[in-house]
């Protein structure tokens, strides 16, 4: 699919570095160009710099598209050196609920929110991919950024390790298209089998919000 630019999107003024540039890279087709050194010079810059743009519009689409590769390698960059650096908390928090083989050699880390379309459609196929290999491990990394609802669910789902039941009520938590409210994430609870007062009160424990501000750091 081919793409257009609009002048209207450039600033009419550039710096000096891509004036530079553009009039050096328009060294190699002089012969191609019908406009003489002479003629640019006595235009006015942005002038020129609109002429050249009009008579060369791919230049910007290569521009634009070496720009993104190299924010993309930059950012594989970056992940290739947080995992490094942060593979104990990613792989081995004593706070991050875990699931399948405990000792397995393959594990995902997966982050969430509950309130999140996507992280609900995806959850089958994690619990499937459990069932299937027996070599997976699955850390859980609560990661709320949709409201103070998807941070309460988190604290409770986190809170519910103590009675044993992270993994259904986790599950149950996904499976829900209700809104998140304490009553409504306590009842989710007692039909999973958890003893809703004791995690009501389990969820007030403040270790949980640094959990979950670890885990946005990451």
């Amino acid at each position: 699919m081919s793409t257009s630019y609009s002048l209207t999107r450039f600033p009419r003024c550039l710096t000096v570095f891509g004036i530079v540039t553009l009039f050096m890279s328009g060294c190699s087709t002089t012969a191609k160009n019908t406009t003489s050194a002479s003629t640019l010079s006595s235009e006015p810059t942005d002038a020129a710099i609109e002429r050249y743009i009009r008579a060369h519009p791919e230049v910007i689409e290569q521009s634009l598209q070496e720009m993104e590769a190299k924010r993309e390698a930059e950012q594989k960059e970056r992940q290739k050196v947080a995992l490094k650096t942060k593979q104990d908390e990613l792989l081995h928090d004593p706070l991050s609920p875990v699931s399948g083989n405990l000792k397995g050699e393959i594990t995902v880390v997966e982050f969430y929110d509950y309130r999140c379309g996507f992280c609900k459609r995806a959850a089958p196929a994690v619990t499937e991919l459990q069932k299937v290999d027996p070599r997976v491990r699955v850390v859980y990394k609560d990661f709320p950024i949709l409201g103070e609802p998807s941070e309460l669910a988190a604290k409770a789902a986190l809170a519910s390790q103590s009675q044993g039941k992270h993994q259904a009520f986790h599950e149950a938590l996904l499976a829900s298209h209700a809104d998140m409210t304490k009553e409504s994430i306590l009842k989710i609870a007692e039909k999973t089998g958890l003893n809703a007062k004791r995690l009501e009160a389990d969820m007030a424990d403040p270790k949980w919000k640094g959990v979950i501000a670890k885990n946005r750091a990451l």
